[in-house]
């Protein structure tokens, strides 16, 4: 008898979501190590706005990258 829920499909989305989220993260602290500025600090103590905004454009390019890779 076929369940109505797969559990390996619920594994597997688990799996994956984990997996792209230490990407992410991996990605982002390697941004973070490239700047020459410190991001949170310019970004919380400083203000600036464009900052914060680039820095969204990354993570959301990285995980556009990853959710691709994933896919397949």
């Amino acid at each position: 008898m076929s369940s109505i829920i797969n559990l390996t499909y619920i594994f597997n989305s688990f799996f994956f979501s984990l997996v792209g989220f230490i990407m992410l993260g991996f990605g982002f602290y390697i941004f973070d190590r490239l700047t020459p500025w410190q991001l949170w600090k310019e970004i919380i103590d400083e203000q600036n706005i464009a900052l914060a905004i680039i820095v969204g454009a990354v993570a959301l390019g990285i995980s556009n990258i990853i959710a691709s890779a994933i896919s397949g």
